[in-house]
């Protein structure tokens, strides 16, 4: 045999025992099968925990109801009667449906004891008495508080209703029961000519806060003055007055500390706590906002430095607050503002809120051309704003759990959102960015549903994708979402479900189905927001 042919049968025979070794190898080793993708919760969906990172735990079971107020409705109010009558106070118009948000009306339309126009909006609803307040900042000298007691079929009113001292600005008015200590508290309870409930109006001017108390049900407020010494920065400015079951009056200051103010004998005097430090807040800012429970637990809440939404809470009536934050809104939201809260049960709170999830622009170039930080008055062009929903049925937990939903399938807001009303932007053609100008709101009913009232500026060809610029970001139309199916606030109350169902759909219940009456357009979500396109579908 030559030595060619050797060498190549030699190279043949190893080939085939590298083949066979490798046969065995792969039989030796067979892999195991890879583990099963983690099933991921659906787009807009998120369970966290205290720090605002993805827990495990399943998502709460929860729809909301959407419905189009027809009428322009920046800083807007709501609250609802015992009788299921939604009220929502924007501009000069006390909006009003009976009939689970399927119409609206203005239920002051023509009476002359109402105010004709407004420089601030606030409303109220007494969850007791059923009194419906509908408050006017007429310019800087005074405010306009009108009054219903039968669901607003009929109204009384005084013109001039801001207290003793003239010039107001940033009104806020609250209710709540008259307690055992000082002198209003004596007079709230000694006679039988004093409402039944306590009424606080509040406001701001350059040199701080002023707060009264009125005897008569918010006919006139005759006691109270400036609050001397306490969290006055800033010009006074200030958000929502709670009160707790136990008479405890809270004002949160618009602080660069996370700060309340709180009263124990019906606003004869003031006492304040701050917490919040280990996050701070931005800069500009708006309001913060107090929840109380049942058991007077207060739940704090305020926009961070980091532009997340954070809570302290404190169970003792407000003399001591916890001093590590905990963060409410997911880490994936990276920008919020309007952040407002109830609560129910012991433990049990909604708070919505604007954000937006748009890391990406974190760092890019904002209105200012400086890297953008998250902090929505300097928001760029390309980012979008939805509202959102969350809720925690164990907030006095160590360690609760909070399940939000992006309610709105189309943006709140494109582009940048006015937080410091001495620095808005025109985005062109007389389009300021100050439409949304300086809060929403949400509050609960007898049954413990939730219901929120925003503005909502991006409508029409914004909303529906055509052209989402800022510039076409710039409406503000009333708008309401309530909780459909889901869980009460109320423990004892379980489970809630729809109010008023589609006509004509078959169970189970189809999200996607829209109900068109008059000007309203009523939805279930998640599903689509059609607040843009009135008289949409009318179903059989």
């Amino acid at each position: 045999m030559d030595g060619s042919k050797q060498k190549h049968n030699i190279s043949l025979i190893s080939l085939v025992a590298l083949l066979l070794v490798s046969g065995c190898l792969q039989e030796d080793t067979i892999l195991p099968p890879s583990p099963p993708e983690e099933p991921s919760l659906p787009d807009g969906i998120f369970v966290t925990g205290p720090d605002g990172l993805n827990v495990s735990d399943e998502p709460l079971l929860m729809d909301f109801v959407f419905s189009d107020v027809g009428e322009q409705g920046a800083e807007p109010s709501i609250g609802v009667t015992s009788s299921g009558c939604i009220f929502f106070i924007a501009f000069e118009k006390p909006m009003r449906s009976c009939d689970y948000g399927q119409s609206w009306i203005n239920a002051a339309e023509g009476d002359p004891t109402q105010a004709p126009f407004t420089n601030d909006p606030y409303g109220w609803v007494d969850n007791v008495t059923d009194r419906v307040f509908n408050i006017h900042m007429m310019g800087l000298q005074t405010t306009w508080i009108g009054w219903s007691d039968n669901d607003g079929e009929t109204w009384a009113g005084n013109p001039h209703d801001s207290g003793t001292t003239p010039l107001n600005d940033h009104i806020k008015l609250g209710s709540g029961p008259w307690t055992d200590e000082g002198l209003y508290a004596a007079i709230g309870q000694g006679s039988s000519n004093v409402y039944e409930q306590a009424v606080y109006f509040c406001y701001n001017k350059l040199a701080g806060i002023f707060c009264f108390t009125s005897f008569d049900g918010g006919a006139s407020f005759e006691a109270g003055g400036q609050i001397i010494g306490l969290a006055t920065t800033n010009g006074g400015l200030h958000g929502a007055i709670t009160t707790a079951a136990d008479g405890t009056v809270y004002l949160p200051p618009r602080v660069s500390t996370p700060t309340v103010i709180f009263s124990k004998d019906n606003g004869f005097s003031w006492e304040q706590r701050t917490m919040g430090e280990d996050v701070g807040t931005p800069n500009p800012r708006k309001n913060a906002e107090v929840a109380t429970d049942t058991l007077s637990n207060a739940y704090h809440t305020w926009v961070g430095a980091d532009e997340g939404i954070y809570m302290s809470r404190s169970t003792d009536s407000g003399n001591t607050w916890e001093q590590e934050s905990t963060r409410i809104s997911p880490a994936g939201v990276i920008s919020t503002t309007f952040p407002h809260t109830s609560a129910g049960s012991p433990g049990r709170i909604a708070i919505t809120y604007l954000g937006s999830e748009n890391a990406s622009a974190l760092g890019q170039p904002n209105i200012d051309d400086e890297p953008w930080d998250g902090n929505a008055h300097y928001a760029p062009a390309n980012v979008s704003y939805h509202l959102y929903i969350t809720y925690s049925l164990n907030a006095l937990d160590p360690n609760p759990v909070f399940h939000t939903q992006r309610v709105t399938s189309d943006p709140v807001q494109m582009g940048s959102i006015c937080l410091n009303s001495g620095d808005c932007r025109d985005t062109g053609g007389d389009r300021s960015n100050r439409n949304l100008l300086d809060f929403n709101d949400l509050h609960i009913d007898l049954e413990g549903r939730v219901y929120v009232a925003f503005a909502d500026g991006c409508t029409g060809t914004c909303a529906s994708g055509e052209d989402t610029s800022p510039e076409n970001s710039r409406d503000r139309l009333g708008s309401v979402y309530y909780l459909g199916n889901g869980p009460s606030l109320y423990e004892s109350v379980g489970n809630l479900s729809i109010l008023i169902p589609p006509l004509g759909t078959p169970e189970p219940f189809i999200f996607n189905h829209i109900l068109s009456i008059s000007f309203t357009t009523f939805a279930i979500l998640p599903s689509l927001k059609v607040s843009r396109i009135r008289s949409l579908l009318e179903l059989d």
